[in-house]
């Protein structure tokens, strides 16, 4: 598989992700078909968060020069204070 077929529509997974969580809140499905969209929705999560960081590498390369600075907390985890890095 090329790395552009590897690429995901970050917003499209997204809703996807969005409406797998919906369907499981409502506690309808059988323990199997649940396991099947928590496996997906693990995927889901996964590739998001890839193109997340992805983004956030071309964000800092486009920034490297020092004319523009990178956003406070981009890259940190939640919760975290920013001097905790």
């Amino acid at each position: 598989m090329s790395p552009k077929s590897k690429k995901i529509d970050f917003e499209k997974t997204l809703a996807e992700l969005e409406a797998l969580v919906e369907r499981m809140e409502q506690g309808e499905l059988s323990l199997e078909d649940s396991l099947k969209e928590f496996e997906r929705g693990i995927a889901l999560t996964r590739g998001c968060q890839q193109a997340l960081a992805d983004a956030e590498l071309r964000v800092r390369q486009l920034s490297a020069d020092g004319s523009e600075s990178v956003p406070n907390g981009l890259g940190q985890d939640e919760g975290k204070p920013d001097d905790a890095q």
